[in-house]
């Protein structure tokens, strides 16, 4: 691309013509986003990974972004680890210029080992930066005046970092929290000796009974894990509602997975209403937040050391693994579409260059580029074709749950192919209601899948003829973490349930059966 200049030209003319129109808004976003890449490669030029795709040459051709899609491919963690083992074992400039201080240890929802990614200086002060502008778009809302005087309670991993002798390495909140702003530390909470313990269940308790002498405003967290720490406070403490205790308790931030399976959950503990605001905060780096009550999404950190690319997640471009179909293809931000699924690209200022990082997401308003998560592409149902996204599912469980008045903040689901050659979905759903029977569950469960996808729909009715339900106590699931040593603030328990990860569940919910299955019933087609 010959430059901005020419780049602004070039969109405006397009924007006349009326079947193809960008806004101003997308405009500056596209210019922000060529700026990016422009001054990311220009940096890397002398890494090892710049050497060897030719970043220097790039930036000297006609057309940087398409010279970019062409000679670096599409990579997933997989591709970028031998690059950054060779940082993690401290050598220097090998995706980025000098080497990271850290790195974030991602469990996610995998049953593999954890991941290492890079965590560089430039990256930390864009996570910082974008928590900032989140942090000040509460000033539009209705929250106390005194609110930024009161203390922020942020749940995540130990800041206790464990050090190879090169660098530090643990959970993304246990770093970010070690690198909080000087002059944010002192409202910050737990307190630093809180933060650095690692068992998650003693963490938990001694936050519980410290609660009273905290002045909470903000809670930042995974839904599962503010959900157990807010029940265990109102349990301990003998409260009615958690205002009682923090009464000046007006913000929430989350991210990572959907808050619909836990907000009526949370909403029940609160004494009054409180404002929720969704931040896209993954180990790879900020890529979006919520900066309106009133957003359709999250919007996108176009500014922020960071660039964006989209695949449009379909049987077009990607198998039934998962996997895109060809190793170079990817959109441009100015071509990507509203109601559509895509998987997200990114490349970063830590040094992971056009990496999937497995989720997929959808423009809820491309005028102000703002998104939501709708799954991930490692995440979906289609042993035939069925095409089950995390997000049916969560719609699914949840108004399922709301017509049997249970709350189900937990579920997971495995496709089988039986003996037989018969194939059919497994669901294990969180109900502590011992009386719901679970074969109207499956009923009900299925009819509102078949109504939010078309091609489950059709599946169910000729080739995908099983489907079997248990409900199992909520505990069962949390139990099951704690187990597999994924016990904590950035830990998720799997939507569909990964094959590695269901021999080690089958076994557990063997071991345990006398536990939960004498009040729970199997209900199958």
């Amino acid at each position: 691309m010959s430059g901005s200049k020419n780049l602004v030209g070039t969109l405006f003319e397009r924007a006349k013509n009326v079947t193809d129109v960008l806004t101003v808004k997308r405009i500056r976003a596209i210019k922000w986003q060529d700026k990016t890449l422009r001054k990311m490669l220009f940096k890397a030029r002398n890494t090892a990974f710049g050497r060897e795709y030719d970043f220097e040459d790039m930036l000297l051709g006609p057309d940087i972004k398409d010279a970019f899609r062409k000679k670096v491919p599409l990579v997933t963690y997989e591709g970028m680890r031998p690059w950054w083992q060779r940082e993690y074992q401290g050598e220097t400039d090998i995706t980025w210029p000098g080497k990271p201080k850290y790195f974030a240890l991602s469990s996610g929802t995998t049953a593999g080992s954890s991941k290492y990614i890079p965590v560089t200086d430039e990256q930390l002060k864009a996570i910082k930066k974008a928590s900032l502008r989140q942090l000040f778009a509460l000033a539009k809302t209705d929250i106390p005046k005194d609110f930024f005087t009161k203390n922020y309670l942020m749940i995540g991993g130990s800041t206790d970092l464990s050090y190879n002798g090169f660098n530090y390495s643990g959970d993304l909140s246990g770093i970010t929290t070690a690198n909080v702003p000087f002059w944010l530390d002192r409202f910050v909470r737990p307190t630093e000796e809180i933060k650095k313990e690692k068992d998650w269940n003693q963490k938990i308790e001694i936050m519980v009974r410290e609660a009273p002498n905290w002045d909470v405003a903000m809670v930042a967290g995974g839904p599962a894990w503010i959900k157990m720490l807010l029940e265990k406070i109102i349990d301990h403490h003998q409260l009615k509602n958690i205002h009682e205790i923090w009464p000046h308790f007006s913000f929430y931030s989350w991210g990572a997975v959907s808050l619909a399976p836990y907000k009526d959950q949370i909403d029940a503990m609160l004494g009054k209403p409180i404002v929720y605001f969704e931040t896209y905060l993954a180990s790879e780096g900020f890529i979006a937040y919520q900066n309106k009550t009133d957003a359709s999404g999250m919007v996108l950190a176009l500014r922020n050391n960071m660039f964006f690319e989209f695949i449009p997640f379909d049987d077009d471009h990607f198998t039934e693994t998962g996997e895109p179909r060809d190793p170079h293809f990817a959109l441009d931000i100015d071509e990507v579409q509203e109601s559509k699924d895509y998987a997200i690209v990114i490349s970063t200022c830590s040094g992971a260059w056009r990496y999937l990082i497995g989720d997929t997401i959808r423009f809820t308003n491309l005028d102000a580029c703002e998104i939501k998560i709708t799954g991930r592409t490692k995440q979906f149902l289609s042993i035939c074709g069925e095409h089950l996204s995390v997000d049916n599912m969560n719609q699914g469980v949840i108004s399922t749950a709301k017509k049997f008045g249970y709350q189900s903040p937990e579920f997971t689901v495995k496709g089988f192919k039986n003996n037989n050659g018969v194939m059919g979905h497994r669901w294990f759903v969180a109900c502590d209601d011992a009386g719901i029977d679970a074969n109207a569950v499956r009923e009900v469960l299925d009819q509102e899948l078949c109504e939010l996808n078309d091609d489950y729909a059709t599946e169910r009715k000729h080739v995908l003829k099983e489907m079997e339900l248990v409900l199992l106590p909520e505990a069962v699931f949390l139990d099951f973490m704690e187990k597999q040593g994924k016990l904590g603030g950035q830990s998720k328990f799997p939507r569909v349930m990964p094959d590695a990860m269901y021999k080690n569940w089958e076994s557990f919910l063997d071991e345990t059966q006398e536990n939960w299955r004498g009040s729970k019933k199997l209900g199958m087609n």
